[in-house]
């Protein structure tokens, strides 16, 4: 891992890795590039198992023709129902290989919502993870008339089972090497038909509001946007990634998978998504693209552990902490570090900081990335001080992904970057909505031409909708969405998001909505962190039964209060929150308030706790 001071040696890439105008021609060629080399890696029974380039090749290839053999065309379209793992991708580059278009489906969605995004699709084939999410097609079956088969990667608990339009993959690779003998070059043909402006894949938004609506995006930009992400920092094959955001996103899917096919770094599969701390553990990945709930999860468990050492490894940690964050404020400031500031620093990595890297399995991280969802300042400051270079990039489904990066030599924090060098980003004058132009910019809206033409402005820039502003050198700031911005009863603007990073950077607050809009003062509903807090509660022997009944402890209530009193301390006077409630009910991704990307759905939370936020100003009334 570089040493802070030495981040510059973190060079881009302008060189072509692997040739190839359309992701299948690129995925080939990376097959024949790299036959021998380790791809791919998942953990099965306690054991990782290593899937080679020429293994990837095989398996896409009999799934390939598998599809064909079932009667799969060129253009038509197969969704993925699964979680992140290996065969999500095999199936992906298997849809794309036959010319067809590659949709994914949150795990966690309902079978209502599934039905929606095959029948929007028009999806022919259903790729399904296991039992459970093949319940979910076979209830909403009936109503897509042009499914034709649905595919279960994994038949554990359906032994026995028989539907003739259901077959497992192991299957349908048997299928696929039948015709590949029978049909020998037909998949070559199907690669080599396929033309850059065709459309690759269905990139459904979270459908925060609304029904979700399929992004698409064709072979040209999502080539030439693995292209530019190789011109902000190079990935290598000597790379180790983990592989866990939803594949379904577009963070993963591009930034994960798609930029590993070209770049040739490892991608490592984590177990289950719970199962992510102790996965980064044992990988130590080289480069870590992750979501802020991920940094700030990390981050709990160091501050939890602290708590449970020693004096002398606290007064350790303290000491080296503080020469990293010396050494973080003279590079955010653009100074030199001396000499004797660097000897302390590898002093202070011996004695604690690396001890603490290794703890959450960061010790080898050459460039960490943020993104999807604000981060707090102070939060990057902190793995700064680690020597831990965290750059936070920004972007959206529209924009393929990150559209700003920040250069990871020159950390701002708060800041998102200027413009990655493949696309231009510019603010509105009027609105100062942030806008965006370029080749990595999607086609529009599946089904909706007209909700595509509100999108784009009449010159050809992407309305974004994030309101933002811009330093003297090109680097820009995210304040909020448009639509979240509050203006309180007294005329005043406050941006919720900059308040709500402020509190999740407590080990005690996983996520935070504020309240405020048209009203007269700021309210807060906070979910907690279950784990810490019932560390806290079990510490001072607190009683609770369950998680409802820790949220009502009134010492559990005193202490989040005081997080937010330390938030308060930092801020105008406007910007504080006067009074907040505690959600009481333990949330996961399957509940409607989460998006997929664990993320508090901002109007569904104040539509439906709407009587417990207006109790929170009642008493101002009366």
């Amino acid at each position: 891992m570089p040493n802070l001071w030495d981040l510059d040696s973190l060079k881009p890439c302008t060189e072509i890795v692997v040739q190839g105008e359309t992701m299948p021609a690129l995925f080939w060629n990376a097959v024949a590039q790299r036959g021998p080399q380790v791809f791919l890696r998942q953990k099965e029974l306690g054991l990782w198992r290593e899937w080679t380039w020429a293994q990837t090749g095989e398996a896409v290839r009999e799934i390939a023709h598998g599809l064909m053999s079932l009667g799969f065309a060129a253009g038509e379209c197969a969704s993925i129902l699964a979680n992140t793992r290996v065969e999500w991708l095999l199936a992906d580059f298997a849809v794309m290989s036959c010319g067809g278009v590659s949709n994914g489906i949150y795990p966690t969605d309902s079978a209502g919502q599934a039905h929606y995004l095959c029948e929007d699709s028009r999806s022919s084939v259903l790729f399904v993870e296991d039992e459970e999410q093949l319940d979910k097609a076979l209830a909403v079956r009936e109503r897509l008339p042009l499914l034709r088969r649905i595919v279960v990667i994994d038949m554990k608990g359906l032994r026995g089972f028989a539907d003739p339009g259901v077959i497992d993959l192991a299957g349908l690779r048997e299928l696929g090497r039948v015709h590949a003998q029978s049909h020998p070059g037909a998949l070559e043909a199907r690669v080599a038909a396929v033309r850059p402006d065709d459309l690759a894949i269905l990139v459904y938004t979270s459908g925060t509001t609304g029904k979700p609506k399929g992004g698409m995006h064709a072979h040209a930009g999502l080539v030439y946007t693995v292209h530019g992400y190789n011109l902000i920092v190079a990935q290598h094959e000597s790379d180790e990634r983990i592989c866990f955001l939803p594949l379904c996103h577009i963070a993963e899917r591009i930034g994960g998978a798609f930029f590993a096919v070209y770049t040739g770094s490892k991608l490592n599969f984590v177990e289950r998504p719970e199962t992510v701390p102790e996965n980064v553990r044992e990988i130590a990945p080289t480069v870590f693209t992750a979501v802020p709930r991920v940094w700030e999860k990390l981050y709990s468990g160091v501050t939890i552990a602290l708590k449970e050492s020693s004096r002398v490894q606290q007064a350790a940690y303290a000491w080296g902490v503080a020469v990293g964050t010396r050494i973080a404020e003279r590079l955010l400031a653009g100074e030199p570090v001396s000499a004797w500031l660097k000897l302390q620093f590898t002093l202070a990595r011996w004695i604690a900081l690396d001890n603490v890297r290794k703890l959450i399995g960061v010790h080898r991280v050459r460039l960490a990335v943020t993104g999807a969802a604000p981060i707090s300042p102070e939060l990057i400051k902190w793995y700064l001080a680690l020597g831990v270079p965290l750059g936070e990039v920004w972007g959206m489904t529209e924009t393929c992904g990150a559209a700003t990066a920040t250069p990871i030599g020159r950390i701002k924090p708060g800041m998102v970057g200027p413009a990655c060098p493949f696309n231009e980003v510019r603010l509105d004058p009027a609105t100062n909505e942030i806008q965006v132009r370029g080749p990595n910019v999607f086609r529009g809206y599946l089904n909706l031409p007209d909700k595509t033409a509100e999108t784009f402005t009449p010159d050809g820039w992407l309305r974004t909708g994030d309101v933002g502003a811009v330093d003297a050198d090109g680097y820009y700031r995210i304040t909020d969405r448009m639509k979240d911005i509050i203006i309180t009863a007294g005329g005043k603007n406050v941006t919720p998001s900059e308040i709500e990073n402020e509190l999740k950077f407590s080990p005690f607050i996983t996520d935070a909505v504020v309240i405020g809009d048209k009203r007269p003062y700021l309210t807060v509903i906070v979910m907690i962190d279950q784990e810490n807090v019932e560390k806290f509660a079990q510490d001072r022997d607190i009683p609770f039964s369950n998680y409802t009944s820790l949220t009502r402890a009134p010492q559990v209530r005193e202490l989040i209060g005081a997080e937010i009193e330390r938030v308060n301390r930092k801020l105008a006077r406007v910007e504080q929150v006067k009074k907040f409630f505690l959600l009481e009910t333990q949330l996961s991704a399957e509940d409607e308030e989460l998006t997929p990307t664990m993320k508090l759905k901002r109007k569904l939370v104040e539509k439906k706790y709407a009587q417990r936020i207006e109790a929170l100003y009642q008493s101002e009334r009366s």
